[in-house]
């Protein structure tokens, strides 16, 4: 309502996906969210003529084919994914992993969505990028912890920021 026209989101998030790997950045694509009530629900705001919010491109084409431009020109891994949320703040178990598999998620996490969804809401252009800060509960026998999560953010700082740094440097 500010007259902001784009966003970008970053975030930490577990690995479903089993060709991903702690460490590796992501593109957020889309995304799936099975939680409700949606942050739009009871929200009437003057001026927004549409009730329902198409959410059929929540990330932005152009700018998912700017990052993969950039990571590539900056030598730095950049997959694609679907998001998977999951309202937390507990890790998900390993029956929800796997649910989350089957209907397609290759990620998961416990922010991003509603951001999302209210950016667009207010017609913005969004880009989402991801850290796989650790693998999701069930595919590792290990403990999921804060520890882990705030490590692998520490170690890919210098290949995020510069991710990031570029990209908006190269967004119109």
């Amino acid at each position: 309502m500010l007259g902001v026209t784009r966003l970008i989101v970053t975030c930490a998030c577990g690995g479903i996906n089993l060709g991903y790997n702690v460490g590796d950045l992501v593109m957020l694509n889309d995304y799936i969210n099975l939680t409700h009530p949606g942050p739009l629900v009871g929200m009437d705001i003057t001026g927004f003529d549409a009730r329902f919010i198409d959410m059929s491109h929540a990330f932005d084409k152009d700018y998912i084919s700017l990052a993969v431009g950039n990571a590539h020109k900056l030598g730095i891994s950049l997959k694609q994914g679907v998001y998977f949320y999951m309202p937390g703040p507990q890790f998900e178990t390993p029956a929800e992993i796997k649910a989350a598999r089957i209907l397609g998620g290759d990620l998961v996490g416990m922010s991003v969505v509603n951001e999302v969804i209210m950016a667009r809401r207010l017609d913005m252009k969004v880009a989402a990028f991801a850290l796989v800060t650790n693998m999701a509960a069930g595919i590792l026998d290990a403990p999921l912890t804060e520890e882990e999560v705030l490590t692998e953010g520490q170690k890919a700082q210098l290949r995020f920021k510069s991710l990031l740094s570029s990209f908006v440097y190269d967004m119109t």
